[in-house]
């Protein structure tokens, strides 16, 4: 069973383009480049890192603060009769009534 040498050279061919196509993202992703402009990266990495922490903490505040506003609606809906746990037919309007009483009541309190 042999190959013909066209078969052969387009298996190598794409062998050589999967190889380099893997190897290109680390190349790209290390900071090793040589010169003064390694240097300077070197020198700014710390900076980077804490302004990646302060916005991780960041992140975290805003996704706690969104999660606490989510749910403070979501108990709102349910003490104005909208049950999402419930498996209803008629779900878009039940939640619309709730809606509309919860603003019927914040509008009340006001």
């Amino acid at each position: 069973m042999t190959s013909s040498p066209a078969k052969k050279l387009s298996v190598l061919l794409a062998s050589v383009v999967l190889s380099v196509a893997c190897a290109a993202p680390a190349f790209a992703q290390s900071g090793g480049g040589g010169g003064a402009a390694g240097d300077d990266s070197d020198a700014a990495k710390p900076v980077a890192a804490s302004k990646a922490t302060t916005t991780k903490a960041q992140r975290k505040a805003a996704r706690k603060q969104a999660r606490a506003k989510k749910n403070a609606e979501l108990k709102n809906l349910e003490a104005n009769g909208y049950n999402p746990s419930r498996n209803d037919p008629n779900y878009p309007t039940d939640l619309q009534n709730a809606q509309k009483k919860a603003a019927a009541a914040a509008a009340a309190s006001q």
